[in-house]
């Protein structure tokens, strides 16, 4: 089903104010300026995009009446087109024919083409919105975006476009629909009111919603959703909340297509009551502007037509008398209705605590999902922890060498569980909203030459060649968010690699566009390896899915597109495929980042110039209740000369703390009698230098808050990289050899 849309009529600004101390010569003055006439327009933009038809009246008709008697063609054009669309949202297809018609006659007069080339886009949505006829509708709605295209006007194209959605939509021709959005989604900044950003959005939910893509449909969706319960935008929300219950229910969704069923009734109801208001003020308001355009017409003539005065007052009572008539059968009407609508505010009632018992099942399940990959989270990296661990130490030894191979396979069957997990882990992360989108400064050049770098091995083992370029345009530091780039770029190059052998992989970054404040950034990661079919290049973005071929068996988890897909869609971006079967495949995708000054470079981590024999002699206290983690600790830091000491619990950890000196303390969180967290706490009371890590199998975003506030100075995932684990003590004990040697000064 289709949802309805307002048109878009034009840009906006604030309304119109008089100061009181104003003198009648100078207020006269002001209400014939070019200033008090657009202020005008733009006030009655305003109250037509909120759903405010019964303001938007108003304002067009104190509009028209000033027009008319200083006789300005423009603005007489204006207010007549303006009272159209009003007319138009309420239904009223004869004043709002006759007012377009009045509109289009003085826009002739006028001899603008900015004012003919909005004609067309009124005789688009007149033939859509009045009288359904879509194909003659898309026919002036080309026409409109032709002619804007030739004045260049961004801010009138992005409205002629927008409407053509609209339209596009109800006459189900998708494709047209779609080349309107993916135009109107670069000119939306053109247009600065917030209504235009959110309807936007929602058109986009509403296309995929039509397509049966429920997926992207509710990522636009609750963008828009959310926009507009910030702006408490109702007219807007009334169609969020049907088009999003809908996509809902299409995938079975259905407790919570009823909690937002419910919001759009409501929505509904307050919208249908602002509604029948601005009907009756409709009707007063044809009469106001016939009385405005007598009053120019006996002013002209003045003594000369006193008896076309007198029979014009008769003709003006029996309007007042079939108006007032109009009104108060309008009165009944809506009396009547609201009767009706009473009776179904008690039935809604009902439906409300079916609708609440229904949420308060659905927040139950998604409390469960969120414990349940926690617990998952935990319960398998604490024992991949140690088979990571063992055969890592296992491949060192010498006289297990004859077993080497066995040993690389254990290995890496852990690593790829391990791999699974965390992909599991990253997709949850993103369908809950819980990624952060913190911004830094960051050298785009470094981060690839970074990124590219980690995948050394496995491009020796598939005799490969990767290639970079980055775009010499590109400023040398640009802010944005490095963390989410490198999860996107190590996804699609490790596929580029995976697929590819004996083959060159290029990764390239051009400025596709670079103005003073922001550049926007298209990556393409092309590979000449074995490709993707044309038929399988819609599955690959499905979570577990693969597309390999007969010739090519990978092991994968299948769940890196889908990633990369999601990612992209919170940075309001998407990824293209060019692909064919033997000849390789090209990865797109665009993202803008900002302009950073040279200086916002961040600094080399000085960690990492530590020499390690400082761990040699020192004292570490390994807090752990795993008995396999604790041999793998403990065998890793004795080979570099550490003195270790095993404690089981935090509270045994608490009383060695007490009883000798350490110089760094390992931290398990979960364990018995006393977990890390509550011994940190303890140790705190008495020791305020000693250095502290977490230890954790815990999703980090989880626990950091509890972990830093109970005093502790880092944090080490587990299973981790044994280097990244060396480098991360040995930063913490500098740090304590750093304030020793303050204190001492």
């Amino acid at each position: 089903m289709v949802r309805n849309f307002c048109f878009i009529l034009l840009c906006l600004c604030p309304a119109i104010a008089l100061s009181q101390g104003t003198s009648a010569q100078e207020r006269d003055s002001y209400l014939l300026s070019t200033t008090y006439f657009e202020k005008l327009v733009d006030s009655s933009n305003t109250y037509y995009l909120d759903g405010d038809y019964k303001a938007s009246l108003g304002v067009n008709i104190e509009l028209l009446k000033n027009a008319l008697i200083s006789n300005k063609t423009a603005y007489i054009y204006k207010g007549y087109r303006h009272l159209g669309y009003d007319y138009m949202a309420l239904n009223d297809s004869i004043l709002a024919l006759e007012s377009f018609k009045k509109a289009e006659k003085f826009a002739q007069v006028a001899k603008n083409d900015t004012a003919m080339a909005i004609t067309y886009m009124d005789l688009a949505n007149i033939n859509s919105n009045l009288y359904n006829k879509t194909d003659v509708a898309l026919e002036y709605h080309n026409k409109s975006i032709r002619a804007f295209e030739a004045l260049r006007d961004s801010s009138y194209l992005a409205k002629a476009h927008y409407n053509k959605i609209i339209t596009a939509l109800e006459a189900k021709e998708y494709n047209q629909a779609f080349l309107s959005l993916v135009k109107v989604k670069k000119l939306v900044k053109h247009d600065p009111h917030p209504a235009f950003r959110i309807t936007v959005e929602a058109l986009y939910g509403q296309y995929y919603l039509e397509k049966e893509n429920y997926e992207m449909a509710d990522i636009y969706l609750n963008r828009a959703m959310k926009w507009a319960e910030e702006g408490n935008y109702t007219a807007e929300l009334e169609n969020i909340y049907y088009d999003f219950s809908e996509s809902l229910a299409g995938q079975g969704k259905f407790e919570e297509s009823l909690e937002l069923r419910k919001k759009y009734e409501d929505h509904f109801e307050k919208n249908l009551l602002k509604m029948t208001s601005a009907e009756v003020e409709a009707m007063s308001a044809k009469f106001q502007v016939n009385e405005y355009r007598r009053g120019i017409m006996e002013a002209e003539l003045q003594n000369k037509l006193q008896a076309e005065k007198v029979r014009s007052k008769s003709l003006l009572n029996k309007i007042l008398i079939a108006t007032s008539i109009g009104v108060i059968s309008l009165l009944v009407v809506l009396w009547m209705a609201f009767r009706r609508r009473k009776q179904l505010v008690l039935l809604l009632k009902d439906k409300n605590q079916a609708y609440l018992q229904a949420k308060e099942q659905s927040e139950k399940y998604a409390t469960a999902k969120s414990n349940f990959f926690s617990t998952v989270s935990h319960e398998l990296r604490t024992p991949l922890y140690g088979v990571i661990g063992l055969s890592t130490i296992l491949m060192e030894n010498d006289e297990l060498k004859a077993h080497e191979k066995d040993l690389k396979s254990l290995k890496f069957s852990a690593d790829y569980l391990l791999a699974l997990i965390n992909d599991v882990l990253q997709i949850n992360k993103i369908d809950s909203n819980n990624m952060e989108d913190s911004h830094s400064a960051f050298n785009l050049k470094e981060l690839l030459e970074t990124i590219v770098s980690s995948f050394e091995y496995m491009k020796i083992q598939n005799k490969n060649l990767i290639k970079i370029y980055v775009d010499p345009t590109i400023p040398t530091m640009i802010s944005g968010n490095p963390l989410r780039l490198s999860q996107i770029l190590m996804n699609l190059i490790g596929n580029a690699v995976k697929f590819t052998e004996n083959g060159v992989i290029q990764v390239s970054a051009r400025a596709h566009q670079v103005s003073e404040n922001h550049v926007d950034v298209q990556f393409d990661i092309a590979d000449n390896g074995i490709g993707i079919a044309k038929e399988k290049i819609t599955t690959i973005f499905e979570e577990f899915s693969q597309a390999a071929s007969q010739e090519y068996n990978y092991q994968g988890t299948g769940l890196g597109l889908p990633i990369v897909k999601k990612l992209l869609a919170l940075s309001n971006s998407d990824l293209e495929v060019e692909s064919e079967l033997g000849k390789g495949s090209t990865f797109r995708f665009s993202l803008v980042y900002g302009i950073a000054d040279a200086k916002e470079a961040p600094k080399e981590d000085a960690s990492t110039l530590i020499d390690i024999t400082i761990l040699e002699e020192k004292q570490i206290l390994i807090v752990e209740d795993n008995r396999i983690n604790q041999i793998v600790t403990q065998k890793i830091l004795e080979k570099e000369g550490v003195v270790c000491t095993i404690a089981d619990n935090g509270q045994k950890a608490v009383d060695m703390v007490k009883s000798k000196k350490f110089d760094l303390v390992l931290m398990d969180i979960n364990m018995p009698i006393m977990d890390g967290i509550q011994a940190t706490a303890s140790i705190r009371e008495f020791d305020e230098f000693l250095p502290i890590i977490a230890l954790t199998a815990v999703e980090i975003e989880e626990m950091r808050h509890k972990i830093y506030q109970s005093g502790m100075n880092d944090i080490i995932v587990k299973p981790y990289d044994v280097n990244q684990f060396i480098q991360t003590i040995l930063k913490n004990l500098r740090h304590r050899e750093n304030k020793n040697h303050l204190q001492a000064i």
